[in-house]
């Protein structure tokens, strides 16, 4: 049971811009595809910027004169004062670029776009290749479930393929994704698992340990220690 991690919910068809791309080539890539920003990449397909419609709008717009015609792009640049020496998507992109592993949790990523203040992160491999793009919705979307899904997560994944026991073991409870579990189990060690293991799932916001156990087998064996401390001193 592991954690939704950033490559299963990535877009792997990633339009992008090189250092040189002409900027009315870059606008008119944002509008056609419906996108808000654009990885820009070297010759090696690495990230070294993004340019974002926030670049592209950073100044504040006068009036088109009126008249104005020309293909709609051109006619955006001259409403943007600031891009008016621009030429190229190196001009106006943000760099460094705030990037993230695949291998990465949504929950880590998400961590990555509010800390940044950023709404969308381009996906690298571990030679910091580009390999997908994620936004702020992709990342939303596994952990908005109700707290009928997750307590059928945790019903799954932790009683049953962690913990090996049949869903209805422990009594468990969820709400407003908070996980409360109770009942009895043989081994303090599975009961961490078990809180730990609920703790990763989608969705859950925080765990409520109300578990008990029979054998407390975190702690090593006295009688044991005392025996071997016995032999040592012969």
């Amino acid at each position: 049971m592991k954690a939704t991690e950033v490559g299963a919910v990535m877009t792997r068809n990633v339009v992008t811009a090189a250092y040189g791309t002409p900027l009315r080539d870059v606008v008119r890539a944002l509008g056609e595809h419906r996108v808000g920003g654009l990885p820009v990449t070297d010759e090696e397909d690495r990230v070294i910027g993004v340019v974002s419609t926030s670049d592209l709008t950073r100044s504040r717009p006068h009036r088109t004169p009126e008249g104005a015609s020309g293909p709609w792009w051109a006619r955006l640049i001259s409403r943007m004062p600031g891009l008016r020496r621009a030429r190229t998507a190196g001009d106006v992109m943000t760099a460094p670029a705030v990037t993230v592993g695949a291998r990465a949790t949504v929950t880590e990523a998400s961590w990555l776009t509010t800390g940044h203040g950023v709404e969308r992160l381009p996906v690298v491999d571990d030679e910091e290749r580009l390999v997908g793009i994620v936004t702020r919705g992709d990342l939303l979307r596994p952990v908005l479930r109700t707290d009928v899904e997750i307590e059928r997560a945790v019903r799954r994944d932790v009683l049953g393929a962690t913990l090996w026991l049949t869903p209805r073991a422990l009594a468990l409870a969820v709400e407003d994704g908070v996980v409360t579990l109770t009942g009895r189990l043989e081994k303090r060690s599975d009961a961490d698992v078990a809180v730990r293991a609920a703790s990763r799932i989608d969705g859950v916001v925080a765990v409520v340990d109300q578990l008990s156990y029979r054998v407390d087998d975190t702690r090593p064996d006295r009688t044991a220690a005392k025996a071997e401390e016995r032999v040592a001193g012969t």
